[in-house]
């Protein structure tokens, strides 16, 4: 677990250390996405039926936006409180100019 101290630098210089269950759960949610992805690759080499390929698009594109939402809730929770915290708010303004990339 990192301690308090540890944890304050922790977003600094686009840089985050992340807790080992919280790597897992990101990683896991990445590697759910990865394996439909194979999945779609051997659909199209086997010439699979095209609704059914954008069937499995629409899983990954879902898969993937689990994670961004993970992803999210995690930096809400780590590096954006601690930034209010200390009085900096430059990762809101940051945070404003992604959400729309996001909300695509």
């Amino acid at each position: 677990m990192i301690s308090m101290s540890e944890n304050e630098n922790c977003c600094a210089k686009r840089h985050k250390n992340r807790s080992a269950e919280e790597q897992k759960a990101l990683l896991l949610r990445l590697k759910k996405a990865e394996g439909q992805i194979r999945g779609i690759e051997k659909m199209v080499e086997e010439n699979a039926w095209c609704p059914d390929i954008m069937i499995q698009v629409s899983a990954v594109t879902s898969a993937l936006n689990s994670f961004n939402k993970e992803l999210l809730a995690c930096h809400l929770r780590s590096c954006i409180t601690e930034d209010l915290k200390a009085g900096n708010d430059e990762s809101i303004d940051e945070l404003v100019r992604i959400l729309p990339k996001l909300m695509k």
